[in-house]
């Protein structure tokens, strides 16, 4: 997933840029041509003669390819350029436990930047919840009428009592991977999607640790990857951390503590043991791309990123992976894979909220999109409809194209035998709980010994904690 990183800044004014953006490739090597001749629309430009000379700041959620973070500096170099205006831009990692800290102290004391992209899953509810958020119906209805409907999934995670508080940006495809070759030499089917107790008995089959062969490349550790497991098993089980309302705390229940033991099996289960790669206990979010590209995983969930670092690199790996959508549980037939949104969110106090949002529009689509789409193939992927009939490369640049554009029209909520309908309602209390590493925690806490019920009970008064910290009465 993302890399960490500490906040840093890349300023964009005219020619200035330029030297800024040769800046940012310091360290790694030259950096290539960029892929594509981003050109700024007449209309935009005709909306951004009345804001010459402006300013905005902004927050970039730093994306894996590093080539993917230059060609989107390069879009914002293109539009302060041709606007005449200047864009301060700052990158921030996903996975930096204080960033919504950080967002609202900034709100707060009024110097926040104007505008950030950010995952709409993981941080929209939150921000908006502490009152951050800009109302941006009007931007979204206009875009609307130039790209078409946005992905099923911003509808939840964007809106709040009918109203936009987050402009759909690009689309991340939830996605899991396996190596179609160990299967192939096992006799295992390949499948658009598997059960949880297939996948993990298939991985113990293509296991071979003599040949640094591991069938599974999850962790459990505290990570943005281990979160996404965990509460994907948790779901497919019939569990959820609330109830669809978003308010109510539902966690300790008999569906949770079955997925629980599940987890804690493979990790615990001495059987198991040939098919856990060395040090997976210890895993960040980079560790199982890392470990994907040495070719030693038969197994792993993440964004596409570790797929696009292949087919970009030229890793052999590319040609023998097998993505797929996801796994299913007892409470579910079809796998949770809906995706999720970098979304711009325009904050609170915004020193120039028109061309903040102006901004938004230009990045969305068009060639601004697509040279940073190019630098991470499947993983950033329009967010919009009509984005990706724009460019025979959504089309045709890759197999895995169709399949991804189709997680952006499925039809949702998708509803479990338990009567849980994901996407639930966005909670701002699952998302700090999840932020908070409570699943990862109460993972560690079975692999150490804890039973999975008491696992459970604790973690669920833990999460109740956070609940009523965000204003929820239990």
């Amino acid at each position: 997933m993302e890399e960490k990183t500490d906040w840093s800044r890349r300023a964009f004014l005219g020619m200035s840029a330029l030297g800024a953006l040769g800046l940012a490739a310091c360290g790694s090597g030259p950096a290539a041509p960029p892929q594509v001749d981003v050109q700024v629309p007449k209309a935009l430009l005709d909306q951004a003669a009345a804001l010459r000379g402006g300013s905005v700041g902004m927050l970039s959620q730093k994306l894996y390819s590093e080539a993917a973070n230059r060609a989107l500096d390069k879009s914002l170099q293109v539009f302060a350029q041709a606007t005449g205006t200047t864009i301060r831009n700052d990158l921030v990692s996903g996975d930096a436990g204080d960033m919504v800290a950080k967002m609202d102290a900034d709100v707060k004391a009024g110097n926040s930047r104007d505008l950030a992209f950010v995952s709409d899953r993981r941080f929209v509810g939150q921000l908006h919840n502490l009152g951050d958020l800009t109302d941006v119906t009007d931007v979204v209805e206009e875009m609307r009428t130039l790209y078409g409907a946005p992905a099923t999934e911003a509808n939840n995670y964007c809106v709040f009592d009918g109203r936009w508080y987050a402009i759909p940006y690009h689309f991340i495809a939830s996605g899991m991977y396996l190596r179609k070759d160990w299967y192939a030499e096992k006799g295992l089917p390949l499948k658009p999607y598997y059960t949880w107790e297939e996948l993990r008995d298939n991985a113990l089959e293509v296991s071979d640790p003599s040949k640094r062969r591991f069938g599974w490349g999850l962790t459990v550790n505290r990570s943005g990857d281990a979160n996404g497991f965990i509460q994907n098993v948790i779901n497919t089980y019939g569990g959820a951390i609330a109830d669809n309302t978003g308010t109510k705390v539902v966690f300790n229940s008999p569906e949770t503590v079955e997925a629980v033991a599940f987890i804690g099996d493979i990790y615990k289960n001495p059987k198991y043991a040939p098919m856990l790669p060395p040090g997976v206990g210890s895993w960040t979010d980079s560790s199982n791309n890392e470990n994907w590209l040495a070719q030693i995983l038969g197994l792993t969930l993440n964004q596409f990123s570790v797929y696009a670092d292949s087919k970009t690199k030229k890793n052999p790996v590319y040609a023998n992976t097998h993505p797929f959508n996801g796994a299913t549980g007892p409470a579910l037939d079809r796998p949770l894979a809906f995706g999720e949104s970098n979304s711009f969110v325009v904050f609170k106090g915004a020193k120039n909220p028109d061309l903040a949002k102006l901004v938004a529009k230009f990045m969305a689509g068009g060639s601004a999109l697509l040279g940073v789409a190019k630098e991470a193939p499947c993983l950033v992927n329009p967010s919009w409809d009509k984005v990706w009939d724009s460019d025979p490369y959504y089309t045709s640049g890759d197999p895995a194209f169709p399949a991804l554009r189709e997680q952006t029209r499925v039809p949702l909520p998708v509803t479990t035998k338990t009567g849980y309908a994901f996407p639930q309602a966005p909670s701002p209390g699952e998302q700090a709980a999840v932020a908070a590493y409570l699943l990862t925690d109460m993972m560690q806490s079975v692999i150490q010994g804890t039973r999975p019920a008491d696992a459970v009970a604790t973690t669920h008064s833990r999460i109740v904690q956070i609940f009523e910290q965000q204003g929820y009465r239990q």
